[in-house]
């Protein structure tokens, strides 16, 4: 366990990088770790904040060798997959991936293959950006996280997690270990969708994350809306999935959920768009994916 220097400076005093194989010892080193300690799942925040001098940790915590973050498993009430669990690890588990779509359609838009090689749902939730892509898809799903520290364990829901850009609710010492995802009622469809100004390799001026369920009516009995990149933490539109309940999520339901993802944005402007922009887009990328999500939920009927 030999000490990082990350840059040839005189002034720099000297890192310590931590490769602990129990959850005790990670919750040890964080809690015991005096000045700013970071957690290292995948490393492509870290790393990348690291090198454009944003942060400058006294220590590094690499979760990698931990056995409970990184497993996927289904469970009886649904499935679980641990906060280390690499993109491309959830992506090339094919019952998870036919069972959420709508999560891994956020899940596959985390960079590029190179980047999802190596970066975790648990990296992209707790670097708390307002444009994370899996963040709005989870919260859709109902997805809870499983976090552990110096207090014991504690399950919150996703959406909680986040308080700022760059800001979580984690005490010091505490970890996302895992994440849940309950079962789905049956005639349920989940979709995710984001808008940038390229296909690729970009961040999202916004996201939106969809899950509704219908009835053996045709009806939407519930839904759920998330949107992301619209303020400063990914929202949940209740008013946007009421428009959907108790329609068969028809043209006049469509727009009324366009209207009300649009009022739920709080954006700022800045370079990728401005806040009318990103307005006009919330609606109709709601729009989209409730239709993706609509066809979902009457392929599981």
């Amino acid at each position: 366990k030999s000490p990082i220097i990350g840059r040839v400076d005189p002034k720099m005093t000297e890192m310590k990088y931590e490769v602990p194989t129990s959850l005790d010892d990670a919750v040890a080193l964080l809690a015991d770790g005096k000045g700013n300690a970071k957690v290292l799942a995948g490393g492509t925040d870290v790393l990348v904040q690291m090198h454009m001098d944003l942060i400058e940790p006294d220590l590094i915590v690499d979760i990698k060798n931990i056995s409970e973050l990184r497993e996927i498993a289904k469970e009886k009430d649904g499935y679980r997959f641990g906060a280390a669990v690499s993109g491309v690890e959830l992506m090339d588990h094919e019952d998870f991936c036919q069972t959420w779509p709508g999560v891994m359609d956020g899940v596959s838009l985390i960079g590029s293959l190179q980047v999802k090689g190596r970066a975790s749902v648990g990296g992209n939730v707790c670097n708390a950006s307002p444009a994370a892509d899996s963040v709005p898809a989870m919260i859709a799903a109902g997805a809870t996280a499983t976090i552990v520290g110096p207090k014991g364990k504690r399950d919150i829901p996703v959406e909680e997690i986040a308080t700022g850009p760059g800001q979580t609710s984690l005490e010091d010492g505490e970890i996302v270990v895992s994440f849940f995802l309950p079962n789905a009622a049956p005639g349920t469809g989940g979709a995710y969708q984001r808008f940038t100004p390229r296909t690729e390799m970009d961040i999202a001026v916004v996201g939106v994350g969809i899950s509704l369920t219908l009835g053996d009516d045709g009806v939407c009995s519930s839904a759920k809306v998330a949107l992301g990149a619209v303020a400063s933490t990914a929202l949940i539109a209740e008013a946007a999935a009421a428009a959907l309940v108790g329609t068969k999520v028809d043209e006049v339901a469509l727009d009324n959920l366009a209207a009300a993802a649009s009022a739920a944005c709080k954006p700022i402007d800045d370079k990728r768009g401005t806040k009318e922009y990103r307005i006009k887009v919330a609606g109709v990328l709601a729009r989209r994916v409730a239709l993706i999500a609509l066809e979902r939920a009457l392929g599981g009927k």
